[in-house]
Order: structure tokens, then C-alpha cells, then sequence
């Protein structure tokens, strides 16, 4: 945008070499601000996956002694806790193994 308002402002007002000028700024400044935009998008890497999983918190849901269920972020997760847990207590996915969840008290 600012490349068209140089290119605009050079062509329809003003003089001769303050219109190259014009329109070289205004094409450096959209050059830093692609830069810029591109370096913010890509500070890192997506969190997807059942990997996203490890670190958060969960409630229990069944009793897991050693095997029950969790809910994660919403979603129903069967869980493994080799420490025990009863319904109600926040735990902590440590790992996933297939589609279980390893979970320790927090």
C-alpha cells in the first residue's frame, strides 16, 4: 500500500527527483514490513497433534487405578495413572502411548 500511495504521490505531485525518492521509500518500507510480517508468522511451529497433549492438565473422570478415563481440553481421553487417581483430581499428561494417555497427580 504505501508502494501505490509513493508511486501516486510521484507521478501527480511531486517534482522530479523527490518522486523517485517517494517511490523507493515507499518499496523499501513494503520489503521491512513483508519481512517483519513473515518473521512474526513463523516464530514457531504449530502445536497440533496428540503430541499438543503433553503438559496439559486433566480431571479425572473415572477412577484410574491403574486404568480410567480423562478429560483433556473437553475431549475424553482413556488414561493410564500407575500412581492412581479418583474422579475429581487434576492430573498431568506426561506421555501418550497409542491413543492412552500417561498421567500423573499434579
Amino acid at each position: 500500500m504505501a508502494f501505490l500511495v509513493a508511486l501516486g504521490l510521484a507521478i501527480f505531485v511531486l517534482p522530479s527527483p523527490w518522486g523517485v525518492v517517494a517511490v523507493v521509500a515507499g518499496g523499501a518500507f513494503e520489503l521491512v514490513e513483508a519481512w517483519f510480517l513473515w518473521r512474526w508468522s513463523h516464530r514457531r511451529a504449530p502445536a497440533v497433534g496428540v503430541e499438543a497433549l503433553i503438559g496439559e492438565q486433566a480431571v479425572v473422570v473415572s477412577p484410574c487405578h491403574p486404568f480410567g478415563s480423562v478429560r483433556v481440553k473437553g475431549e475424553l481421553w482413556q488414561a493410564r495413572c500407575d500412581g492412581g487417581a479418583d474422579e475429581g483430581t487434576v492430573v498431568v499428561v506426561v506421555a501418550v502411548e497409542q491413543l492412552m494417555l500417561v498421567v500423573e497427580v499434579a
